[in-house]
């Protein structure tokens, strides 16, 4: 289990609730089209594939990352960048898991 936690960036059990409650953001990887379709309430979109030339707009926002998709996988990747580029993240996976 331990590989495929690795591989999604899944790791110990985070309480999303408090870290949005101490001000971390939430972002959404999905395309603007599925975002459009629903959301968490907050959440900012940047898609996967834009994540990189936001880096500068990321590094800015207030506390921890906190990065959806529709299952975990995108975001997963997500936080790999973003941890790379030495930015707190945390993959929450499916969008519908902080609604």
């Amino acid at each position: 289990m331990g590989f495929f936690s690795n591989l999604l960036g899944i790791g110990p059990k985070v309480d999303y609730a408090a870290l949005i409650i101490d001000g971390a953001t939430i972002v959404d990887v999905r395309t603007p089209q599925e975002f459009k379709g629903g959301h968490p309430n907050g959440a900012v979109n940047i898609p996967l594939d834009r994540l990189l030339q936001n880096l500068k707009k990321i590094k800015k926002m207030h506390g921890p990352i906190i990065c959806v998709c529709k299952s975990g996988m995108r975001s997963g990747n997500a936080v790999r960048v973003l941890k790379s580029n030495g930015i707190e993240a945390y993959n929450a996976g499916a969008w519908t898991n902080l609604t």
